[in-house]
């Protein structure tokens, strides 16, 4: 019990300084945008390597279908650069897709993503599940390291506008971010709390969780 209440409050002080860093952008209402235009740009230029209804199925490109609205527009305003300052997200790819988009057709686009059903994915692995399992249901006490759920929910549905949802998502592609959340080379994490999660992790626990959590649903 003493080992599952440290995991709780340790998770609830983690995920509370994100919300309160979250709060202030979601305090008002995000002006949401039309699926229907987005879905021209998506299906013509997204779909590539996005899939057109969001379901990627190439293993380093995220799925988007399904994604909170508000998440996808952060990611999307995030990787482009603006007024003379470079991008809060690092993508040489997404950098250049997403320059010709004004933050309209940004919204456009988001609306039209969010709104997709995703697909569901699967754990691949038996010999990690047991470990990707714990990790993301009661974390690692003795590694200061908290439950994936207590902020992207028991089945990885997220909470729109403060965490993302993560369920079905692209193994490679969710390795790949923990990884650079890890490293620093990705740092638009709102009060460095994937940074700090990430830093704690070894390779085997960043395949094992990330292989477990495609298989949520």
């Amino acid at each position: 019990m003493s080992r599952f209440l440290f995991a709780l409050f340790f998770a609830v002080v983690t995920c509370g300084a994100h919300a309160a860093d979250t709060g202030k952008a979601s305090a008002h209402k995000t002006p949401m945008g039309d699926p229907a235009r987005g879905k021209e740009i998506a299906t013509t230029v997204c779909a590539a390597c996005h899939g057109a209804d969001g379901n990627s199925t190439m293993a380093l490109n995220p799925s988007l279908a399904g994604q909170g609205y508000d998440y996808l527009l952060k990611q999307m305003t995030n990787l482009k650069a603006a007024e003379g300052q470079p991008a809060l997200r690092e993508n040489a790819v997404m950098a250049g897709m997403i320059a010709p988009y004004d933050l309209g057709q940004m919204r456009d686009l988001a609306a039209y993503f969010a709104s997709q059903t995703p697909k569901p994915g699967a754990a691949t692995n038996e010999a990690t599940i047991q470990m990707g399992q714990a990790l993301y249901r009661r974390g690692d006490m003795k590694k200061g390291l908290p439950a994936c759920a207590s902020c992207h929910g028991p089945t990885g549905a997220g909470i729109p506008a403060q965490y993302p949802r993560i369920s079905g998502q692209r193994t490679d592609y969710a390795e790949a971010q923990l990884k650079a959340f890890r490293d620093g080379t990705r740092a638009n994490d709102a009060a460095k709390v994937m940074r700090t999660i990430a830093l704690k992790m070894t390779d085997a626990e960043i395949r094992a969780v990330t292989d477990y959590m495609a298989g949520l649903h």
